[in-house]
């Protein structure tokens, strides 16, 4: 009997080591009440117990900056509700057609890219309240050629004495939290050619002032990009870069009640008022051609996009 019961613990202790336990020392260490389905139980839930506690803490050192389980998993779920109807990360980006460009999806952010003009027609990115701030440096990172897509492309080289700054569609004091992140805002996809009074300026109020309203809503959805009129564009370098007549911001919040702005500012020199540039996301619609925000069901598209009181952001 003794001989058997002996068979029987080996062989309990091996399928425990089989499904990933640990080995048993000492029989003391047993708990004989404890069925084999329970031990695998028990073993499974210790394990997820610490993959949950590991990506909270790469949650946190990955420089998304957020504190509870609770908080990360809403974050990492990028998903909000307005009554019955659930959204997800796609309610930010423009209607996709064919032939509209290159789809480039980066860490923080989605860029369609014209070869043809060798700037984004637009950038897409979901700005959280974590996605504000963090110790990541631009000082580190350097502006480069986008080497995803072909040649001729936008180099330093273009920019060279030609009078534009390059200037970030997607900012890059939106993704300090992340690295990589940072990094891919100073590829040219993501840049177009910008008078330094505009880039240093009004746009950069702009992106200030939208940081300051992602961190009081707690999200919003950005989409920005060039505003191209009539069929010649004056060009920068050897690789003849586009140089747009105009910038568009639209933005979209659906924290509460559901609200939208735009946002035009015309390629020249001098200052202008945030709110003077402010219109409907309609307006910006019909100079770009683009579809914002086509996912929502349409009476809230209808609705958010008809207006734009830049009182409501306040």
């Amino acid at each position: 009997m003794k001989k058997a019961k002996l068979i029987i613990g080996s062989l309990v202790v091996a399928g425990i080591v089989a499904a990933g336990g640990t080995m048993v020392k000492s029989k003391a260490e047993v708990n004989t009440n404890d069925s084999m389905e329970e031990l695998v139980k028990k073993k499974k839930h210790k394990k997820k117990k610490k993959n949950n506690n590991y990506q909270q803490s790469n949650y946190y050192q990955n420089g998304n900056w957020n504190n509870g389980k609770q908080q990360a998993q809403n974050d990492a779920a990028r998903r909000y509700e307005d009554s019955n109807v659930r959204y997800d990360e796609t309610v930010g980006l423009p209607v996709i057609r064919k032939n509209d460009g290159i789809l480039l999806r980066r860490t923080g952010y989605t860029a369609m890219y014209n070869r043809d003009m060798r700037i984004p027609v637009w950038v897409a990115w979901h700005l959280t309240r974590q996605h504000t701030y963090g110790k990541n440096s631009r000082k580190q990172s350097q502006f480069a050629e986008d080497e995803s897509v072909q040649r001729p492309r936008a180099t330093n080289f273009d920019y060279m004495s030609s009078g534009y700054d390059r200037g970030h569609m997607c900012p890059a004091g939106d993704n300090k939290w992340d690295r990589k992140a940072l990094n891919e805002t100073f590829l040219f996809t993501n840049c177009c050619p910008q008078l330094h009074s505009l880039n240093s300026g009004d746009w950069n109020d702009l992106e200030i002032q939208c940081r300051e309203w992602a961190q009081k809503y707690g999200d919003i959805y950005i989409v920005c990009g060039p505003i191209l009129r009539g069929s010649s564009h004056k060009t920068i370098g050897k690789n003849r870069v586009v140089v747009p007549e105009a910038f568009f911001k639209v933005l979209l919040c659906m924290r509460g009640t559901p609200k939208a702005i735009g946002f035009i500012y015309e390629h020249r020199s001098g200052h202008r008022s945030m709110s003077s540039c402010a219109v409907s996301v309609d307006q910006v619609e019909r100079v770009t051609g683009w579809d914002f925000f086509a996912s929502l069901p349409d009476d809230v598209e209808r609705r958010v996009e008809a207006t734009a009181n830049f009182n409501d952001w306040r």
